[in-house]
């Protein structure tokens, strides 16, 4: 007995395109750490990937901490839901420039809207490549 399996290559195509048009969600990855080595505390990171599918790594740091200390990063507001997904509430661009800084009023209106964390991505090696990592995860300033 063969088992064959008759596939339409029009069903074939559709679900490619469907396929691709999920992965293009920006979303959270979840990253494994040190949390099982002894001795050694867990590394608080996360990665982002991008409507391009680019992975942006991120350190996870207290929405309390002093913005204008980020440097030269991509700097995302998030929410972290009960159930532990994370939603992007806003991201920004910080340089060394005080135009480029963070200002309070971003972290204050992030907050606003419910951000309870802020992921710092440093791996972006200029202003051009910052604005990249902004525009690939949406945006979405608060």
């Amino acid at each position: 007995m063969a088992n064959k399996r008759a596939l339409s290559w029009s069903v074939a195509m559709r679900d490619i395109q469907n396929d691709r048009a999920r992965r293009m969600d920006v979303r959270e990855e979840r990253l494994r750490t040190t949390t099982g080595l002894r001795g050694t505390p867990a590394l608080p990171l996360s990665a982002w990937r991008g409507r391009s599918g680019r992975r942006y790594v991120v350190g996870i740091h207290a929405l309390d901490d002093d913005p204008a200390a980020v440097g030269d990063a991509v700097v995302i507001a998030v929410r972290r839901g009960g159930d532990g997904t994370a939603e992007l509430v806003a991201v920004a661009a910080a340089g060394e420039t005080p135009r480029e800084r963070l200002a309070r009023g971003w972290l204050t209106r992030a907050r606003a809207r419910g951000a309870t964390e802020m992921h710092v991505h440093r791996l972006a090696e200029d202003a051009a490549a910052r604005r990249a990592v902004v525009a690939d995860l949406g945006g979405a300033s608060a």
